[in-house]
């Protein structure tokens, strides 16, 4: 069966029904979700279902929030890619919205798990509310199952080494700080941003610097400076090289930021296509030059550390090979 991304309102495909369905927003895919997600893939082996996952997009905070800007980490389709990744059947994408969030918990149940889905386990984390004003809650969920008829897991909360819960927004601090290494620690495997490849003003390719440019969200919060990265291009392949995120202090220091990727021993562009930017490693800040022979000496140097830093690595999980390698 290939991985179908279904919108909650499209009705479901008989062979997909009467699956083992992971519940939760799961917002940057990390390990505290693939605890929760692993836990539904096993149950679905072991029933021999489909083993969905149900997210609610967009992410709700920004649905009850939104005069609050959010580092959304994995944006839909970077999120379908990854549950295709783990092994899920589908994803179906619920549409969050504040009539949604108005009904009361029974009707979550009964409209969307039992009809729409037509479950036959859930999975989900041990503090999931759901419903108008959260009214359901972990027991409300499981008093629904035996009386709708579907199994009901719960899953504790994931700590990492040092003992401190895994979470979305720990994650999105680190990135703004620039630890792209623990937070790749805590998603298992290396943060990755995808979007549209654009033509620029081609100043990297005067300067010997050619960069594919992708813009990425305005509330992405990561840290402006300079990253190892690795990219891939909509045909899968995989090229080493060495990215400035920010606003180009040196040349136009008043732009949006962007992402500008210098891609190792390559020569052509990607423009228009769709890819992926793996971050391995900060490099370091930016900083405005003064004038451009500086900032091409500082590039070379920048070069050279970013493809020493990507020589000696590996996979964090089996999860990181199938994003970044």
């Amino acid at each position: 069966m290939s991985f179908r991304r279904i919108p909650g309102d499209e009705r479901l495909p008989a062979s997909l029904r009467g699956g083992v369905v992971a519940i939760g927003n799961f917002d940057g895919v990390h390990r505290g979700h693939q605890a929760v997600l692993q836990r539904a893939l096993d149950e679905g082996r072991r029933r021999g279902a489909p083993a969905l996952v149900l997210p609610f997009e967009p992410h709700p905070r920004k649905v009850f929030r939104p005069d609050v800007p959010l580092f959304i980490l994995t944006p839909p389709p970077m999120k379908a890619r990854l549950l295709a990744h783990l092994g899920f059947d589908a994803v179906v994408e619920q549409a969050f919205t504040r009539d949604f969030a108005s009904q009361d918990a029974e009707t979550f149940v009964t409209k969307v798990l039992e009809e729409n889905l037509g479950i036959s386990h859930s999975v989900t984390g041990f503090d999931f509310h759901f419903g108008k004003n959260r009214q359901g809650g972990p027991a409300y969920l499981m008093a629904a199952g035996e009386r709708h008829g579907f199994g009901v897991t719960l899953v504790d909360a994931f700590r990492d080494e040092g003992a401190e819960i895994v979470s979305s927004s720990r994650i999105r601090e680190l990135l703004a700080e620039g630890d792209v290494a623990q937070a790749a620690g805590l998603l298992g495997y290396r943060f990755t941003v995808e979007a549209e490849v654009t033509q620029g003003k081609q100043l990297g390719r005067t300067l010997g610097f050619p960069t594919a440019n992708m813009v990425l969200p305005a509330e992405a919060e990561l840290k402006h400076g300079i990253y190892a990265v690795r990219l891939r291009r909509a045909d899968g392949s995989l090229h080493d090289g060495v990215a400035s995120f920010g606003r180009r202090p040196t040349v136009d220091e008043n732009g949006a930021p962007l992402l500008e990727t210098f891609v190792f021993d390559h020569s052509g562009d990607f423009y228009g296509e769709t890819c992926q930017v793996s971050l391995f490693g900060y490099l370091r800040g930016e900083v405005k030059f003064d004038g451009l022979d500086a900032l091409v000496v500082q590039m070379k140097r920048d070069d050279e550390e970013a493809r020493a830093l990507l020589a000696g690595v590996r996979p964090l999980s089996e999860l990181d090979a199938k994003v970044a390698f």
